[in-house]
């Protein structure tokens, strides 16, 4: 289990998705096993809070789909199999390649101008080795380029399963190769989306995809439940 950790010093909202995303890490690393129960006691204690910011924290993993939480039994982690792993991310690969072609003809000037920022920042991340800074600007990077698809549906569609994997796309970046390798593979998909490349871009974003989706499969095997 996690070593005892003060919560930001946030407004609850904030504080509540701070303790949402430690408590993803360590079901994506293992520290706490499908099946496990998440007291709410336990994890106030353990990040110096009330139970009302890890009572929030717990809704946001619930739907996320991380946890699961039972009549009279509190939140439990869920339990997945290797074959749901997979499948989610083999979805969300098709899901971001269609933003990603959809934004290389209608995203606008200032929003490219924005994308090519984050990812220059984002090597100076990858350089320094800064998972928390690297994957801020990584979460917004793929964002810029989901709300460039114009498409409601579509950038809905994306978010509400991009939530349910992000833990694990989270977690790869703990390699610093499967960092450098992620900022290449961004190189590659940014060029061609501001050269309004929609088949390239295509392409490479679901490469991009399948990419993580091998390297958060290795990370996250200590995590999923073994198949049936």
């Amino acid at each position: 289990m996690t070593d005892t950790v003060a919560a930001p010093d946030t407004p609850r909202g904030g504080r509540a998705d701070a303790i949402s995303k430690k408590i993803a890490d360590d079901i994506v690393l293992g520290r706490f096993p499908p099946g496990a129960r998440l007291d709410e006691v336990m994890l106030a204690s353990l990040f110096q809070v009330s139970r009302t910011p890890v009572r929030e924290a717990l809704k946001q993993l619930a739907i996320q789909g991380l946890v699961v939480c039972r009549p009279n039994r509190g939140a439990v982690v869920a339990e997945m199999t290797p074959e749901q792993l997979d499948r989610m991310f083999e979805a969300i690969g098709e899901l971001e390649a269609a933003c990603a072609r959809h934004a290389s003809v209608r995203m606008s000037a200032a929003d490219r101008e924005r994308l090519g920022n984050v990812h220059a920042q984002s090597r100076q991340a990858m350089r320094a080795g800064d998972f928390d800074l690297y994957d801020r600007l990584n979460q917004e990077l793929h964002t810029i380029i989901i709300q460039g698809s114009c498409n409601p549906v579509l950038i809905d569609m994306t978010f509400s399963l991009r939530h349910r994997v992000s833990p694990y796309r989270r977690s790869q970046f703990r390699n610093v190769e499967r960092m450098s390798a992620s900022f290449e593979e961004h190189a590659v998909i940014v060029e061609a989306l501001l050269a309004h490349d929609a088949v390239t871009v295509y392409r490479q974003m679901r490469t991009h995809l399948h990419s993580a989706r091998t390297a958060a499969a290795m990370m996250a095997t200590s995590w999923v439940a073994p198949s049936a």
